[in-house]
């Protein structure tokens, strides 16, 4: 199995977590099946950015993203260069390091009243 570990974030994850993950499920997928309720405003069809995660070790280890998402990433709330669509990244062998931003675009959140 590969591990994801998940850096604190102060509303969806206060502690920081460590996942036992699927290769060949999705990032976002396999966060919100391990208790991490990552927005995804679209429902994972690659058409907004607010399941955007900063990879922070095992960025290169990630198949490329396609150009849709590199389009829809550049509308992100703190792009960076290692930014990736958590609906669009398969899990790998790779372990990886993720960090959730702080803030996504989404003006109406049904978490946040």
């Amino acid at each position: 199995m590969t591990q994801i570990i998940v850096l604190p974030h102060q509303e969806l994850c206060a502690d920081g977590a460590v996942i036992d993950a699927v290769p060949g499920k999705s990032l976002c997928d396999t966060l919100l099946e391990n208790g991490i309720p990552i927005e995804h405003a679209c429902e994972k069809s690659c058409a907004c950015t607010t399941c955007h995660v900063v990879v922070r070790e095992g960025y290169a280890s990630l198949a490329p993203g396609e150009e849709l998402e590199e389009d829809l990433l550049d509308k992100a709330w703190g792009l960076e260069p290692t930014s990736r669509l958590s609906c669009q990244v398969m899990v790998g062998s790779a372990d990886l390091v993720v960090e959730i931003p702080k803030y996504t675009i989404n003006m109406v959140s049904e978490a946040r009243h």
